[in-house]
């Protein structure tokens, strides 16, 4: 093996290396600096001269909540909403019991064979309103961006969910529909392991603006807007208070 391949102590002249080599490698090795001697090693080798390896933080495991169903506090600070109410009832998104809930001004949230889960629980937690009419408090829905959070409270708790992406669902398509209230949002074919939210309103002015003015007899246009959430953390409700034995 060729000289030039070992190290020679700090402070003394490597074998086959120049005196001015010399210096500049004792004092890269002297403030840490990532040194090799010799050829390069590949970047699976490659290995910081006095560093020290920093283990990951432990990930927070999130508590779900029971998954019953309920009514419920929602609360989107991106776009202005401040406790809404969101009823719970037995049936699927947008059918005649949920237009009806809605109509008064609030969120419906279904639950049943068609349904989704309750707040805070393993499934799709899904809740809708009016975008254009009845007071249009879900107007600003299809603005939400990833990142962006959602505020369930039920009971003793809150749950938060951040915002991941979004779809859109096709009251004319079944197979849409099923992907909409599937367990996992848009895929019927999984078995949810985590909480997710679906926060539903209309594209009445998105379908007006193609021409489509398609609906069906509950007055649904033919497309709906989803952003879908991931349920991140579980914390005390600050609006519960317990009542005094």
């Amino acid at each position: 093996m060729h000289p030039s391949a070992h190290t020679a102590p700090i402070g003394h002249r490597p074998t086959g290396r120049s005196p001015r080599r010399a210096a500049a490698l004792t004092a890269a090795l002297a403030i840490g600096a990532v040194t090799y001697v010799g050829v390069p090693p590949g970047p699976a080798q490659a290995r910081p001269v006095g560093a020290h390896a920093v283990a990951a933080p432990a990930r927070t495991a999130i508590v779900y909540g029971s998954g019953k169903p309920r009514d419920a506090r929602l609360t989107i600070p991106a776009i202005g909403i401040r406790r809404l109410s969101v009823i719970a009832y037995r049936g699927k998104t947008d059918d005649g019991p949920g237009t009806r809930i809605q109509n008064r001004g609030i969120a419906a949230s279904p639950y049943g064979k068609d349904g989704g889960t309750g707040p805070g629980g393993i499934g799709n937690y899904q809740v809708t309103a009016h975008r254009s009419s009845h007071g249009g408090i879900f107007r600003r829905v299809p603005s939400l961006d990833p990142g962006d959070r959602a505020y369930v409270d039920a009971g003793a708790w809150r749950y938060v969910y951040r915002i991941t992406r979004t779809r859109w669902v096709s009251f004319r398509s079944a197979a849409s529909l099923r992907a909409q209230r599937a367990a996992v949002p848009g895929h019927p074919d999984r078995t949810a392991h985590r909480g997710y939210i679906t926060i539903s309103t209309c594209a009445t002015f998105e379908d007006h603006a193609r021409g489509d003015y398609w609906t069906d007899r509950y007055g649904n246009p033919e497309h709906r807007i989803d952003k879908i959430g991931v349920l991140v953390r579980r914390v005390h409700n600050p609006f519960f208070h317990r009542r005094h034995r």
